[in-house]
């Protein structure tokens, strides 16, 4: 006991010195990055520098007095600096093993930054920043909410419980249950969001039953879900991307051209697969599958949904009472995602999808599925009306942790992308390097995507940033310039959009502070950085593969098909796959002697 006392402080104080140097080493750099601060475009204006008065006539803008920029608020503001608050988040939580004070700790620095170092300023900007982002993103923590209750339902119903009996018989071992959760999400992939919370919920009974690790469930929901998204026609992701190249003859034919130069998301579904197939595991995620297999789904010291499903349920429950909620969940999401999407002026379901709100819409359909489930619970006779208002409070419950995860992560990711300018810094650069490197630079865009996501964590926020660069980088002429015709003829763009967006999902994959991150922990109910410590190996083993990939098609790009490129790309993942399973072969033979 004492050990883990003393070995608890030690890390507390280690942490706190590590952010006291940071914080130190900011501040010495604080004169200087005053003196540089950078200029931002004017609010009032718009970077026009004229704005309509009374009369409606065109006058000088008073704030930037004519130039259509302002000195930014902070010092810090587009300069290396602005990296810093997810980078202490990052190595705290390393540190201390503890993800909420990290990321509150992040956040401070972050408004500390913001604020030129005033404290009474820091407070203020994190107070607003934090309730801003939770009034913003309430459609998320809504259904966030709701599911938490479906998942209430169907456990008090015994539906998990008859699923997870079957799924023990039915499905034959860990290939199978792994299958079969790969499966639903590839089918699920019209949002990643939904994707990473019902995949891990509905097939949480049946991977329990094959002693398969909460991690390895939260690992296989999250590299399904935005893979999946990124590519699929019909997704909200699909729309976002098409949104960003912001051509409506174009936009959409790019965002198909692109697919199959999207390394990261392609190779990713194929590392998936032959993990599942010859059933192989390295790294951290090898620790834990060997304890599942004792009988410890969880592993790590901190065990937040230990227990949680010990309630009470049906002993009466059938299958069916967990597949059909399921169902019109999934109707009810979907229809929700559609309607929003009319209400925005869509008119087909291409332009639903592109104009919808993923948080209003999965809000609104979740909240119409589960007053649907709830009557069908009440005709069964599953469970008394009291029972079933007695789930809304256990679903929120279970929920806490993924909500107060999430608010810090909107946070942190919000100070460091919009009140220090972390993209502007790596933008510029992109821009700086774009000249020089020609057909290296796919490979370099796609480094810059990544730690671009895993700073901020967000996908979205990343390649809406860099696209735009990226496509005057790649186009002769300008984008304005470019034909549907002459597409064609600038396959090195393709290859520079797949790199973008193949970055953006790997940064997110990484990083701890992603929403859909925490969303597969959530939904897998898996210890938050135990499933961020496991999945890293796997995903930098992908992007390391991709990077290597998009320098060999830099390099051939324009003398061969495109077809040729991606051939190559799989059989490298499938060359580096074998070598892995023949070196965790060998350990395991070795350790077994």
């Amino acid at each position: 006991m004492r050990t883990k006392r003393t070995l608890k402080l030690g890390r507390f104080l280690l942490a706190l010195l590590v952010l006291v140097s940071m914080l130190i080493v900011t501040a010495y750099a604080s004169g200087e990055a005053a003196s540089n601060a950078k200029m931002v475009d004017c609010p009032d204006c718009g970077a026009v520098g004229v704005v309509l008065s009374d009369e409606a006539e065109a006058v000088t803008c008073e704030t930037c007095g004519g130039t259509g920029e302002v000195k930014a608020d902070s010092n810090f503001y587009g300069t290396i600096w602005s990296l810093l608050p997810p980078l202490v988040a990052i190595i705290l939580a390393l540190i201390t093993k503890e993800v909420y004070s990290s990321l509150f700790l992040g956040c401070f620095v972050g408004f500390l930054l913001q604020a030129n170092f005033s404290l009474p300023g820091a407070v203020n900007l994190f107070i607003d920043n934090l309730s801003t982002n939770i009034g913003d993103n309430a459609g998320i923590l809504i259904f966030l909410v709701v599911l938490g209750t479906m998942v209430a339902l169907m456990i008090g119903a015994g539906g998990s419980k008859a699923y997870g009996d079957w799924a023990v018989k039915n499905i034959k071992g860990k290939k199978g249950a792994l299958g079969a959760t790969a499966a639903l999400g590839l089918v699920l992939g019209v949002d990643d969001y939904f994707n990473n919370l019902t995949v891990g919920n509905v097939m949480r009974p049946g991977t329990d039953g094959h002693n398969i690790s909460r991690a390895k469930l939260a690992y296989i929901c999250d590299a399904i879900a935005a893979p999946v998204c990124i590519m699929m026609p019909v997704s909200s992701w699909a729309a976002a991307v098409t949104g960003v190249i912001n051509n409506e003859d174009l936009g959409f034919l790019i965002f198909l051209k692109a697919i199959p130069y999207n390394f990261y998301a392609i190779l990713t579904l194929i590392f998936i697969l032959f993990m599942v197939v010859w059933n192989m595991d390295y790294g951290p995620m090898k620790t834990h599958e060997d304890n599942a297999a004792k009988g410890d789904l969880y592993t790590p010291e901190h065990r937040p949904y230990a227990g949680v499903e010990e309630m009470k349920f049906n002993p009466n429950g059938k299958v069916m009472d967990l597949v059909i909620p399921v169902i019109i969940l999934i109707i009810g999401c979907v229809t929700g995602l559609l309607f929003m999407g009319a209400q925005a002026g869509g008119t087909d379901v291409m332009s639903m999808f592109a104009n919808t709100s993923a948080g209003p819409g999965l809000a609104f359909g979740s909240s119409i599925a589960l007053i649907i489930n709830m009557i069908y619970f009440m005709v069964r006779r599953s469970m008394t009306f009291t029972e079933l208002m007695d789930c809304l409070s256990a679903g929120f419950k279970q929920m806490v942790p993924a909500i107060l995860i999430l608010c810090f992560a909107w946070t942190i990711g919000g100070v460091t992308r919009f009140g220090l300018g972390a993209p502007q810094f790596v933008a510029g650069l992109v821009e700086v390097m774009g000249p020089s490197l020609q057909n290296m630079l796919p490979a370099v865009i796609f480094l810059i995507a990544l730690g671009l996501g895993f700073a901020t964590g967000t996908s979205w926020g990343t390649f809406g940033i860099l696209l735009p660069i990226v496509l005057e980088i790649f186009t002769p002429g300008g984008f304005d310039n470019l034909t549907a015709e002459a597409l064609n003829e600038v396959p090195i763009l393709m290859v520079g959009i797949g790199a973008t967006l193949g970055g953006a999902v790997c940064g997110d994959h990484c990083s701890p502070i992603s929403d859909t991150t925490i969303m597969a922990s959530s939904g897998a109910q898996c210890y938050h950085l135990n499933h961020v410590a496991t999945q890293l190996p796997y995903a930098l083993t992908v992007a390391a593969i991709s990077f290597v990939n998009y320098i060999i098609t830099g390099l051939l790009i324009g003398s061969v098909p495109e077809i040729v490129c991606l051939l190559i790309a799989i059989a490298t993942t499938v060359g580096v796959m074998v070598v892995i399973g023949k070196m965790n072969h060998s350990m395991t033979t070795h350790s077994v002697r």
